[in-house]
């Protein structure tokens, strides 16, 4: 019965050891999951390989019903147009899970318009990918450099008040890993909303 305990608790420290600080699945260093092709706003399908020609690769969970989200949209879109040119080696994603009807490919596509947002988003209903990497708010960014393994993940800044700003933890993070550079902080803390998952009845 002992032994049995013994390796209970190893596996359980082996699964918690492999997450990060804040994150419950992935660690810094760990290969970024892949998808397959999921809708966007402009009816494209997308996948992860869509991508491959970025060195550098931002992953963005988030929403149109979080009120958070929401106040990060202008700043997403004065992030992706800065990387916007062919020779910046930054890509930028951002996928919505969420299954309320605020959420939906129909309202995405809808907000998308009113704030012209100039980057791929994505919406995948299975809210598998967002499980697979651990995202656990709207919005939470993953930073993968160019082998995709993840480098950075966490707030897109310090402060939900772009006013108060005063750490661009995802800017840091593309700086650093450009140049070689350790991220003195590779992972931070999200904040946002919870992302809404369903809830499965246990058979």
């Amino acid at each position: 019965m002992k032994k049995i305990l013994v390796i209970a608790a190893l596996l359980s420290y082996s699964s918690v050891a492999a997450a990060g600080e804040f994150n419950p699945v992935l660690d810094i260093g760990d290969n970024a999951p892949k998808w397959e092709k999921l809708p966007s706003i402009t009816d494209k399908e997308i996948a992860f390989d869509h991508f491959k020609e970025h060195k550098i690769l931002v992953v963005a969970f988030t929403c149109n019903s979080c009120p958070y989200a929401v106040d990060y949209e202008d700043r997403l879109v004065a992030f992706a147009k800065k990387y916007a040119a062919s020779d910046s080696g930054v890509g930028f994603v951002a996928i919505n899970v969420n299954k309320i009807p605020e959420d939906n490919l129909d309202a995405m596509k809808k907000r998308a318009k009113e704030k012209g947002f100039n980057f791929p988003y994505l919406y995948d209903d299975t809210q598998q990918i967002a499980q697979k990497y651990g995202a656990g708010y709207t919005p939470e960014f993953f930073v993968l450099n160019e082998k995709r393994q993840v480098v950075y993940m966490g707030a897109f800044d310090d402060s939900p008040d772009a006013t108060k700003v005063k750490k661009q933890w995802v800017e840091i993070a593309i700086a650093a890993t450009k140049s070689g550079e350790e991220i003195k902080t590779p992972e931070t803390i999200a904040i946002g909303c919870r992302i809404r998952f369903e809830r499965r009845r246990r058979k």
